[in-house]
């Protein structure tokens, strides 16, 4: 394992909380997954570098496994409310620095951010709200930030279509920026001022989200 990869703490293995467990490891991390549920710790014994049957609601548990000696920590329990914010609430006490749960809704989002959550995570909402812009927009992809900016790729509108980015000037006439271009059977283009757009080029732009999905639409 890489020294720059420290481990992580991935408490509830379903199907949020087992994804990121099995990410981290293949990013070179360490993981010691924990749940409640004895088929999903059979289930990822050999998928993770620990796993643990536990219930980490109960601090002591929690000591037990050493949990104050990991930075970061990942609460993937969602159905159970109660179990995620004691979980949350146990891993503040320890002094857990960072702190990632994820949440079933606005309210229970909340309650982890006042028990010490540092990062509240609602995969479900984030996923419903890039899958209706990807059917209603012409977007291949879409990645949203908290500040109402985005990353998105996308076919290159007609109107931009045969000119060069200087000549379309996307940014001042559309407030997106064209960072790079893909076009089929030829590497990824790094978009610079002079670099002609073909009918079919796959363009990834970055902006305001209304700015990105309104230059998707011309």
């Amino acid at each position: 394992m890489s020294a720059k990869r420290k481990p992580v703490l991935v408490i509830g293995l379903g199907r949020f909380g087992g994804a990121v467990a099995q990410a981290l490891e293949r990013m070179g991390h360490e993981v010691l997954g924990v749940d409640t549920n004895e088929e999903l710790v059979q289930e990822h014994a050999d998928r993770l570098t620990h796993v643990v049957q536990a219930d980490c609601t109960d601090p002591g548990c929690l000591e037990s496994l050493g949990a104050s000696e990991f930075t970061s920590a990942v609460v993937g329990i969602g159905s159970n409310i109660e179990a995620s914010v004691l979980t949350v609430l146990a891993l503040s006490d320890l002094g857990v620095a960072s702190i990632w749960a994820k949440a079933t809704n606005e309210k229970h989002g909340r309650i982890l951010e006042k028990t010490g959550a540092h990062h509240v995570i609602f995969p479900e909402q984030k996923m419903g709200e890039r899958v209706a812009r990807l059917l209603n927009e012409n977007l291949l992809d879409f990645i949203a930030f908290d500040n109402d900016y985005a990353i998105a790729k996308l076919v290159a509108p007609s109107p931009i279509v045969g000119l060069p980015l200087m000549t379309s000037e996307c940014r001042k006439r559309h407030d997106v920026t064209v960072i790079g271009v893909k076009r089929a059977g030829e590497d990824f283009i790094h978009a610079d001022p002079d670099t002609l757009i073909l009918p079919g080029d796959v363009l990834v732009v970055s902006g305001r989200v209304e700015a990105i999905e309104a230059f998707a639409a011309t």
